[in-house]
């Protein structure tokens, strides 16, 4: 005797659909805070990442706030620790994170927030690259030898300095980031580079005025660029301290309606609690100036990935774009732009 097969309701397919593909797509999560002051606070993250869906993430070993020093200093510990944990895959290469997904382990990648770690040195540029170092950012919200921040009160752009510094970059084949970068720095980036430019972690000015978010101008020349857009997850820069997946995919849908999906990315930054940074958001003044609340800040967590999946999903991007914004983008850019 035959048996009818009837159709699923849909109640039922929609879960399995965003579970199969979620779990299918490559997840690529291009910042997390991972500086040695931070240390204490980070518990059980890489966790809760990969057990969220995420496949790789970029560590941002050093920043403005580090010297060469200090910075070379904590790339060795970690490139040490890493390799003693067998959950964990150092990635250089797209390769190396699409091996690392397929044997079920996390890969790991490097970013820098800011260009003080080079010491004023361009020559820095290749070392740091051949040290694991994939992205780096021009200026942490003040001002360095490269340019200016966004949180700088004045809006100069690309110093001489920082010219040679994106084309030392585009050499080595290490990502230029403009997150936290002034605009007229950022604009001078654009036109500077030969290679694709990135926001790492960014959310939309138009949606949320902050010196943290990026204009419609910063938006357009980033896609002209090739790049991509990595949506920010910090509550304050997302809306009145929201970090709802709600608000997170309006971003996203935001910056894909004006650009294209193609240029949209995950870039979470902060999912832990960090009384150091908050200590120093308190304390520094010229560096955090103005729209940063009393803690505790709210921050999108890795286990919102699986509804931001469905919610893009809702609202009708096609599977091949949902995977894009899950981090095939990323790993466009990084096939185009890596050596």
């Amino acid at each position: 005797m035959s048996t009818i097969e009837l159709p699923l309701p849909d109640a039922w397919l929609v879960p399995q659909t965003v579970a199969r593909l979620h779990a299918d797509a490559l997840v690529w999560d291009m910042t997390l805070p991972w500086e040695e002051s931070f240390e204490a606070s980070r518990g059980d993250t890489l966790e809760r990442l990969h057990a969220s869906g995420v496949d790789v993430v970029s560590l941002t070993v050093a920043g403005d706030r580090e010297d060469l020093d200090a910075s070379v200093r904590h790339i060795a510990a970690e490139r040490r620790r890493i390799a003693a944990d067998a959950r964990l895959v150092f990635s250089t290469t797209v390769a190396d994170i699409r091996d690392a997904k397929a044997a079920g382990r996390l890969a790991v990648a490097f970013n820098m927030q800011g260009t003080n770690p080079l010491g004023g040195n361009a020559d820095m540029v290749s070392l740091y690259y051949d040290l694991g170092v994939r992205h780096m950012l021009m200026a942490y919200n003040s001002r360095n030898l490269v340019g200016d921040g966004c949180a700088e009160r004045t809006d100069a752009g690309l110093s001489r300095f920082g010219l040679i510094v994106v084309e030392e970059m585009n050499r080595v084949g290490m990502l230029v980031d403009c997150s936290h970068t002034g605009y007229r720095t950022s604009m001078d980036v654009f036109e500077a580079s030969k290679a694709p430019v990135i926001f790492s972690h960014a959310d939309a000015r138009a949606l949320k005025e902050h010196d943290r978010n990026i204009t419609d101008d910063q938006i357009d020349a980033c896609a002209e660029s090739g790049g991509v857009i990595g949506v920010n997850g910090i509550g304050p820069f997302l809306g009145d301290n929201d970090a709802s997946t709600e608000l997170f995919v309006r971003h996203m849908d935001y910056i894909a309606q004006r650009v294209g999906a193609r240029h949209v990315g995950i870039g979470l930054d902060f999912v832990y609690f960090e009384r150091e940074f908050y200590d120093l958001v308190a304390r520094r003044g010229s560096l955090y100036p103005a729209g940063y609340p009393p803690p505790p800040w709210q921050l999108v967590q890795p286990e919102q990935l699986p509804e931001t999946t469905e919610r893009l999903l809702g609202l009708s991007y096609s599977e091949d774009d949902v995977r894009g914004i899950l981090g095939e983008n990323w790993a466009r850019v990084a096939e185009a732009v890596w050596k």
